[in-house]
């Protein structure tokens, strides 16, 4: 029997229970609190963020050098499994005039050094997705705040105990999802915001991606760990990047909240078609991973089979009647899109290209969308002050177009100043959990799930996420930044 491959089998891993708690969808146990929540937490502010960056594969040296262009704060040490990849970014950081931050390589166990490093008070995780879990948790348990790429953990049960130790010791924990900085999506928050929208009704995101190429490398990847992924997990494994702004939108987790959630994937067809077209490569490729350290020497997901269906669709409702699409696609030939469309009684928003329909302004005859200018105007108008403000130096400084530098300035401005993180526990683990309620609905041929409420009630009493941005001369001088090139 493969895993996960009955109703019984998905309840007894995921923690969920075999009663319902509403008709007809699979229940979900909720545990008792044993600390106050921590949905505005409020920390001393840090003088200096001194922080500690663990993985410097694919998004870790990124990190470090914006990270470093922000005023306030120092990358104080750095750690992966080889040598290398801590040496390139610590020879940058010299070369940039930077002290050279400590390094800690060479085992698996190596990144806890780093964590217990007094001279670190933010963790900052950039590793596979398999990591994720056991060092938030470690930080956590150290007192230290910690940010951590997306998705941040993978089952309802490792949530629950996430944010029992983020409560327990009234640290931070903070996902880094990029996407809710992007200028369009910060763009329909702030229209949202001045009710530009009216009431709203649905949203859509997405990750489409295609990644078939970069799943196929020996330097992507690292021990192919997203192949693998795909060859044990179905649903949608990958959500947090459409989800998280349209939850922003939609206040989900501070006024209103998910309640259940239904998925269905299709079959699996990309991967199996891309290993017959790329037979050759594919072999030789085998051929020179096999005894490779730390992993690479398991080779057999580059040949399949693989559960993770080409499209995993999911449609989430909330406690106040609104739904929201989400989709996952990263085998198939298509554009890049996370369609990021937000819909409501006056207006809706939609990305990829950007397109805009005010009732009754602005809306362009027979096509409804508005016009070249009469869009030009609206995002004049309506622009996020984040954006407006240092939208160039973002751009500059780099990372997805500037969104990942804004992300990094707000996480460190509010920890600076002692101000609550735009990115609470409760969403941080909300949005990645979406992957375990995904794959068990789709597992049941698109049984409803209940969806966590991991504030345990707190969501009906906390604040909107308002139109933040930051002081840039109370931040110092953010503007000496662009002297670094990253």
């Amino acid at each position: 029997m493969s895993l996960f491959s009955t109703r019984r089998s998905f309840l007894k891993a995921s923690g969920m229970m075999g009663a319902a708690t509403m008709a007809g969808a699979i229940g979900c146990k909720i545990p008792g609190r044993k600390h106050p929540h921590v949905g505005g937490l409020s920390c001393a502010p840090l003088e200096t963020v001194k922080v500690g960056v663990i993985g410097l594969g694919m998004r870790g040296p990124g990190a470090v050098y914006r990270l470093s262009a922000i005023p306030g704060v120092r990358v104080t040490a750095l750690s992966d499994l080889f040598e290398a990849r801590v040496a390139a970014p610590t020879s940058w950081l010299t070369e940039h005039g930077f002290s050279a931050p400590k390094g800690y390589f060479g085992g698996p166990d190596e990144w806890k050094k780093l964590v217990d490093d007094p001279d670190v008070n933010l963790v900052y995780v950039a590793t596979p997705w398999q990591m994720h879990v056991e060092m938030v948790k470690y930080a956590l348990s150290h007192k230290k705040h910690v940010a951590c790429e997306v998705p941040m953990v993978f089952h309802v049960e490792d949530c629950w105990d996430i944010i029992d130790l983020a409560e327990e010791n009234r640290v931070h924990c903070m996902l880094l999802e990029n996407c809710c900085y992007g200028d369009s999506e910060m763009l329909a928050l702030n229209m949202v915001r001045q009710g530009i929208l009216g009431t709203l009704v649905h949203g859509e995101g997405a990750y489409i991606h295609d990644l078939r190429a970069w799943n196929f490398k020996d330097n992507s990847y690292e021990g192919f760990w997203r192949l693998k992924w795909n060859a044990q997990h179905g649903g949608n494994p990958y959500a947090t990047h459409g989800l998280g702004p349209i939850c922003q939108y939609m206040n989900v987790g501070r006024g209103d909240q998910m309640r259940v959630l239904t998925c269905l994937n299709s079959g699996e067809f990309g991967f199996s078609e891309y290993v017959k077209v790329h037979a050759a490569e594919i072999e030789a490729l085998k051929a020179k991973s096999k005894g490779t350290k730390y992993g690479m020497s398991d080779v057999d997901a580059l040949t399949g089979p693989w559960k993770q269906g080409d499209m995993s669709t999911s449609i989430i409702k909330t406690v106040k009647g609104r739904t929201i699409l989400v989709q996952h696609d990263t085998t198939s030939p298509r554009p890049y899109t996370r369609i990021n469309l937000i819909s409501g009684t006056r207006g809706v928003l939609q990305d990829y290209p950007l397109r805009i329909a005010l009732d009754p302004q602005y809306t362009a005859p027979h096509l409804g969308w508005a016009n070249e200018k009469q869009l030009g105007e609206i995002v004049a108008k309506y622009r996020h002050p984040l954006w407006e403000e240092s939208g160039e130096l973002a751009q500059r400084l780099g990372g997805h177009g500037g969104m990942d530098f804004l992300m990094d300035l707000r996480l460190c401005y509010c920890l600076q100043n002692g101000l609550p993180l735009d990115i609470n526990v409760y969403e941080s683990c909300q949005w990645s959990v979406i992957a375990e309620l995904s794959e068990i609905s789709n597992a049941n041929d698109g049984a409803p799930v209940e969806v966590p409420d991991f504030t345990r009630g707190a969501w009906q009493d906390l604040a909107p996420l308002g139109i933040e941005t930051v002081d840039l001369e109370l931040n110092q001088d953010a503007k000496a930044g662009q002297q670094l090139n990253v």
